[in-house]
């Protein structure tokens, strides 16, 4: 009740009012039943908008963390992540990955919708990056459609790194869905696995007209701080490698 609390009369009409979010292809997201929603990922504020333009309820996972606090403001934390439709990562798996799944899993064999970001973490500087191979693995192994989406204007409205950013519309579309019933069975092929999640990316860049980067987004962030560490060292010596006076 606390989801629909929110999205109905709390934080949902304050969006609508002030961002009115756009929505394009709603009608490819089934009515009943589970799906898979595989998004781009721009903004902290990307699960507020997607879920914001849906009348069905949008899940994701969350660190166990998040629901294990003591007191109140582990209380608060707690309540407020699983009302916003947010499931811990199930702690039985092996890692974090394989309890991810675990936790997808059970929200759509309850007939859920289950939100996933591909790329793993937000994109840094706008640019789309390699899937990971879990929502494949997901695919397959729970045999649901898997809907791109395409959410535009979130790294506007709160940009990494900043709590707020500038006001636009954002815009969130949704593909049709994708069915890879073609490859049952095949959920342990590493290569089934990687042309599936590559699909699955080059429709996301189709919906959002990203540019698309061949590298995962960690090891793209990894590169443009150390290219930033090594511009401020380079600009703190002088053309003979002394360091300029202050």
């Amino acid at each position: 009740m606390f989801y629909w609390f929110l999205k109905w009369v709390a934080i949902g009409p304050l969006l609508r009012v002030v961002f009115r979010p756009q929505t394009e292809g709603a009608e490819h997201v089934p009515e009943e039943g589970p799906a898979i929603l595989a998004s781009n990922h721009l903004s902290y504020a990307d699960w507020l908008f997607m879920p914001l333009t849906l009348n069905r309820r949008v899940t994701f996972v969350a660190k166990a963390e998040y629901f294990t606090g003591k007191g109140v403001k582990g209380w608060l934390q707690r309540t407020f992540f699983s009302g916003s439709g947010q499931v811990p990562i199930d702690r039985a798996g092996a890692d974090a990955a394989a309890g991810a799944l675990l936790s997808a899993k059970r929200v759509l064999g309850e007939g859920g919708l289950f939100g996933i970001y591909p790329e793993g973490t937000r994109s840094h500087d706008g640019k789309l990056y390699r899937g990971k191979t879990g929502v494949a693995r997901l695919a397959l192994e729970t045999g649901v459609p898997v809907i791109p989406v395409a959410v535009v204007g979130t790294d506007v409205v709160a940009p990494p790194g900043k709590k707020f950013g500038s006001f636009t519309r954002p815009v969130v579309r949704f593909g049709p869905p994708l069915d890879f019933s073609r490859y049952e069975g095949l959920e342990n092929d590493r290569y089934i696995l990687r042309s599936i999640t590559d699909e699955i990316m080059y429709e996301i860049m189709r919906l959002s007209g990203q540019e698309y980067v061949d590298m995962y987004a960690t090891r793209a962030k990894e590169l443009s701080k150390a290219e930033a560490a090594e511009a401020a060292a380079a600009g703190s010596t002088g053309p003979a490698g002394e360091r300029k006076a202050s």
